[in-house]
């Protein structure tokens, strides 16, 4: 997509290059000071009446989905996510963020919001293809697309052809009931009258946005009209099509060729139709939404909310990062153009030429550094909004040092002024350094690198280029400050290409873990799943009073979470929220990862998103009889097993180093029969210093060992377990579940009150028909996707046991932020472990030690 839109820009300043070769910059600009008041007056009215229909978008979508909202909520939802579309394009990325954060104050959900947004992009795109149609009926004479000429007859077929559509299309509205399904996803349909009322605001705004063009063209005839209709809907659709950013030149290009008369005057109008109806409604809208999250945002500092919650959502961030875009560009905008000349000769009695020669290359250089860093306000980071301010103060220092341009300085101090309104929404304390330049990013400035390279050659079109040009300082070297300035821009923007790929990946730094003090939280641990802690693959976050902990790492940009706080219940919600800031303000992404029932009020409160990942196996202990039905093929195994030879033996900790060699000899068989490595962070891993931390429970033929299992004890005999359970590939049938009997039976005889069987992934979610789409999924991998991995099975095997049935969760981000951390997950669990903080317990070697070796 990257490269396509880089491709789409070329060739749209070709075109332009192509279409405007016989003008000049003077003409332009003199045809875009000929526009008489009363016609910009005009437009901005059709403008203003253009985006007045645009909310009533919203307004009917609501209404057909079933969730209407007064008028003032849809209309600035609809009038802020149009602005950013119109202007940035990726509706769904910047206007649909918009209309999300509007939406879900007023109570929508996601899914509502995802048919609001199907259902008012269905009215556009209704409207466009009805104009398009109308117009074509009307349009007289041939229409010349590039080489190919459609006569008359063709064009008013087609434009029948295309409201014969519209017209069924209602007539399928009003006979169809009920929501339109593909595959899994419905969509509501209007009825006849609604989707009648679509199509007339539709036309409506369509209409007005074509005229607010056609009243810019001082010579353009009434009978010229539908032309004008005809080449500003095509130009509309080829924007989107393209997916250019605000369809900046596929637009203007699109409609000079369609549009007859003199190509000067109707550029002209386009530069001041861009204006009118693009930018001048993006600075309405920024005001205004950074005016009501600022007022919110010091209203929060007032009551002192919890900052990383609040204002994780903000949309200041974003609106403020689209401002920085637009100074940028204007002030690149600005190097590329002549200065007036009587503002010249005002600035010569008063500044030395080196001074204005230095101003406008600052200028240039800042507009690129505005650009640079619009990526860190997005990311809310305090250092950006640090930076920018500084360079918006030097850009209009440099705007009036460069050319008396009062306006882009009187711009310059308005956003800095809107910037620092919303100063509490910029918080992390993260390096600018660690901020990502997208590929993405970087293709989109270097386009808008290009189209300002452009217009500065077509503004000097008639200088004669040769080398002296670049030596060459006069009051009056408009040109060669334009190159001047465009070179030092653009080795701006490589060397921050080169550094984004060339550059050091940068490492966040976290305060190593008393191991002492991790030892003592264990110690008071009632799940043996916090032995996870003795992998020496974790990162730990102690509470302040020591008594509790939670332990994670790090992929990529997803903070993960493993399992429930250990410790004191009371100190968890001050953990989880401290990791949850923590990883906002390093523009990452949490995921907890496995957690129980009493975490998840506590995720929700976060703000997390929150899926069932699966089932723990529970074996209550103090209940527990083998003489049962339900365990008769358990017995059966153990008995055959036995009858084979085997034997079972506890190993204590410090005995374990007696029989590792023999152990590491049954784990690399076992790993070679199953031809896999190891696994990591969820799961234990063999390694000596590891392993020998732990009773480990054996199966022996003779003196022989055929398989083992190292055991999770808590100390206060609140749970047992196995980590790791391996055996040779020559063990007798049934040696697992003799292995198994036994350590059950073990643990009972010592008091312990229950026995987990680990986790049965995907299991125990329903696939209904109702369910969300992430359960029917599971469901269907679990029940199909035994190829890949045995969930059945391991369930199966399992329920020999008879055991009750716990759930386990995942809580993460929303949307596709969530695939992107079950992603990093499965990258994660799945890599060979790495230590980080390894966890050296004092004056033993198992937090259980002494007690098992007593036991044993």
């Amino acid at each position: 997509m990257v490269a396509v839109t880089v491709a789409l820009v070329v060739l749209g300043i070709d075109a332009m290059e192509a279409l405007t070769r016989e003008m000049t910059f003077g003409a332009v600009h003199g045809a875009l000071h000929a526009l008489q008041p009363s016609r910009i007056a005009i437009a901005i009215a059709l403008t203003a009446g253009s985006y007045l229909a645009l909310t009533f978008y919203d307004v009917l979508a609501l209404r057909i989905v079933g969730r209407p909202l007064p008028w003032r909520t849809a209309a600035l939802a609809s009038f802020t996510s149009y602005t950013l579309s119109h202007n940035l394009g990726l509706s769904l990325l910047t206007g649909g963020s918009a209309r999300y954060r509007i939406y879900t104050r007023a109570g929508l959900d996601a899914a509502d919001i995802a048919r609001v947004i199907a259902v008012a992009s269905a009215t556009f795109w209704t409207g466009i293809v009805t104009i398009a149609g109308a117009a074509l009926m009307v349009r007289p004479g041939a229409l010349a697309l590039g080489g190919l000429v459609l006569a008359p007859v063709v064009l008013h077929g087609l434009g029948a052809l295309v409201l014969a559509l519209t017209v069924a299309l209602v007539g399928l509205c009003a006979r169809v009931r009920g929501p339109l399904r593909v595959w899994r996803l419905s969509l509501p349909l209007p009825s006849a009258a609604q989707a009648t009322a679509q199509i007339g605001i539709a036309l409506l705004d369509t209409g007005a946005a074509a005229a607010a063009l056609f009243v810019l063209v001082p010579d353009a005839m009434p009978s010229l009209l539908p032309a004008f209709v005809l080449a500003y809907a095509l130009g509309v659709v080829a924007a989107a099509v393209t997916h250019v950013p605000g369809g900046i030149g596929v637009f203007e290009a699109v409609v000079l060729a369609l549009l007859p008369g003199d190509r000067t005057i109707i550029l002209a109008a386009l530069v001041a139709y861009r204006v009118i109806y693009y930018l001048l409604p993006l600075g309405i809208a920024i005001l205004l939404l950074v005016l009501c999250e600022g007022a919110r945002y010091r209203g929060w500092a007032a009551r002192r909310l919890n900052e990383g919650r609040e204002a994780a959502g903000g949309i200041a961030p974003p609106l403020m990062a689209v401002a920085s875009v637009l100074g940028g560009a204007m002030l690149l905008l600005s190097g590329s153009l002549p200065a007036l000349t009587a503002r010249m000769g005002v600035l010569a009695a008063i500044v030395p030429l080196p001074f204005i020669e230095a101003s406008h290359i600052a200028a240039s250089l800042v507009g690129t550094g505005l650009l640079l860093l619009a990526p860190g306000l997005y990311r809310r980071l305090d250092g950006a909004f640090v930076a920018v301010r500084a360079l918006l103060i030097a850009g209009a220092l440099f705007s009036l040092a460069k050319g008396i341009d009062y306006e882009e300085a009187a711009v310059c101090l308005a956003l800095v002024g809107l910037l620092q309104w919303t100063r509490a929404a910029f918080y992390r304390h993260t390096a600018l350094t660690h901020t990502p330049l997208s590929g993405a990013w970087l293709a989109m400035l270097a386009a808008l690198m290009a189209g300002v390279t452009w217009i500065g050659f077509f503004a000097y079109r008639h200088v004669p280029y040769d080398d002296a040009l670049w030596w060459r300082f006069a009051w009056t070297g408009d040109a060669p400050r334009f190159l001047r300035a465009t070179l030092a821009a653009a080795v701006l923007l490589t060397a921050a290409a080169l550094w984004r790929w060339l550059g050091p990946t940068p490492a966040i730094v976290t305060t190593p873990a008393d191991p002492g003090a991790i030892a003592a939280v264990l110690m008071r641990a009632d799940r043996t799943d916090a032995m996870l802690a003795l992998t020496g693959d974790k990162r730990f976050l102690l509470a302040e009073d020591a008594q509790a902990m939670l332990m994670y790492q790090l992929r990529g940009a997803t903070w993960v979470v493993m399992g429930d706080p250990i410790g004191e219940v009371a100190a968890w919600p001050a953990l989880l929220w401290r990791i949850r800031d923590m990883a906002d303000r390093a523009q990452g992404r949490l995921l907890l990862y496995q957690v129980t029932a009493p975490v998840l009020e506590l995720a929700i409160g976060m703000g997390l998103n929150i899926v069932k990942y699966g089932e723990e196996a529970i074996v209550d202990l103090a209940e527990l009889t083998f003489d049962t039905p339900r365990l008769r093929s358990l017995r059966k195994a153990e008995r055959a097993a036995a009858r084979r030879g085997l034997t079972f033996r506890i190993v204590p900790a410090g005995a374990v180093p007696v029989v590792l060699d023999e152990l590491e000899a049954v784990s690399g068989e076992w790993m070679q029969a199953k031809g896999h490595g190891e696994k990591g962070f969820s799961l234990g891993h063999f390694d000596r210093d590891y392993i020998s931390r732990f009773d480990v429970a054996l199966a022996m033929e003779g003196t022989r060992i055929v398989a083992f299992a190292n055991l999770w004890l808590t100390a206060n005999r609140r749970e047992a377990s196995v980590d790791l359970m391996r055996h040779r590939a020559d063990a007798p049938h049934g040696a697992m579940d003799f292995l198994f009997y036994h350590i059950i039976n073990w643990a009972q005889a010592r008091g312990y009150a229950r026995f987990s069987l680990g986790i049965a992934p995907l299991s125990g979610i329903a696939g209904r028909r109702l369910a969300p789409a992430w359960a029917r999924a599971a469901a269907l991998i679990f029940r199909h996707g035994e190829r890949f991995y045995g969930f059945r099975g391991l369930r199966a095997y399992k329920e020999k046991f008879a055991p009750r049935w716990e759930p386990r969760y995942i809580a993460g981000p929303r949307g596709l932020a969530l695939v992107q951390a079950l992603r990093d997950l499965s990258l994660l669990v799945g890599s060979v472990p790495v230590a980080h903080d390894q966890v050296v317990i004092p004056g033993s070697a198992s937090t259980h030690a002494p007690k098992a070796r007593a036991a044993a």
